[in-house]
């Protein structure tokens, strides 16, 4: 799950696409790749510390589905501490948390990405065989030029692309229910017909989902935003 600017939702993205498969009775895992800004054991209140032996580490899963999730966060003493390293060290760690951690039988493992398109990016790219890509943007036009720079690097890498999922898309009025689109009608179609890619989900914003993600409840999310996307992935 990848973008080429952080703050558009890669990582609710990453926690409600793994809970949709689950939901469909899929063996899920979470590769946090965002070593520097990792949220995704936040989302799903994942407070245990991972623990390893002499030659694997272990994940640490969800109370309700039981997906298994490997983040920075979850061997860091202090969830709040900054991970000051460069980029070679950083991307060493995401190499690692593919080859040496126990993930089990899995059907999907999803790799949440960080911003950009540098050293992560790239190792991940080369050193982890990807099925596909689903790119996250969000509707500003600047978003959708900085999103294609993503897109582009995916079709250098020739790894696939699912398709183009577009985060806080809108806001439904709690009163009247109309849909009110706080940052323009999005771009992300456009960008999207440039590349012959599909628009695989519209995502508003939703108080009371970033509620959830607050408490820790991610699991609990009853929308279906994401069932097309959900389905692309099925499709692999």
């Amino acid at each position: 799950v990848d973008s080429g600017k952080g703050g558009v939702g890669k990582s609710m993205v990453t926690d409600l696409l793994a809970v949709s498969l689950a939901k469909k009775g899929y063996k899920v895992g979470i590769l946090d790749a965002d070593i520097t800004g990792p949220s995704i054991p936040a989302a799903f209140g994942l407070t245990e510390k991972a623990t390893s032996n002499d030659e694997v580490m272990f994940p640490v899963y969800s109370k309700e589905l039981h997906i298994p999730v490997m983040s920075i966060n979850l061997l860091l003493e202090n969830e709040s501490d900054p991970v000051i390293w460069r980029g070679p060290i950083i991307a060493g760690t995401v190499k690692q948390f593919y080859t040496e951690v126990a993930w089990g039988e899995l059907d999907y493992l999803l790799v949440d990405m960080p911003p950009g398109t540098g050293d992560v990016s790239l190792s991940v790219f080369q050193s982890i065989p990807l099925d596909g890509i689903v790119i996250v943007a969000s509707p500003q036009e600047l978003v959708s030029m900085v999103v294609e720079k993503a897109v582009k690097m995916a079709e250098m890498m020739e790894i696939p692309i699912l398709g183009i999922v577009e985060n806080m898309s809108y806001l439904t009025c709690p009163d009247c229910g109309k849909r009110i689109f706080l940052f323009g009608e999005g771009r992300s179609e456009e960008a999207a017909k440039r590349h012959d890619l599909k628009v695989l989900a519209k995502m508003p914003i939703d108080p009371a989902l970033a509620s959830l993600v607050d408490q820790g409840r991610i699991e609990d999310f009853q929308g279906d935003w994401l069932k097309d996307a959900a389905d692309a992935v099925e499709k692999l």
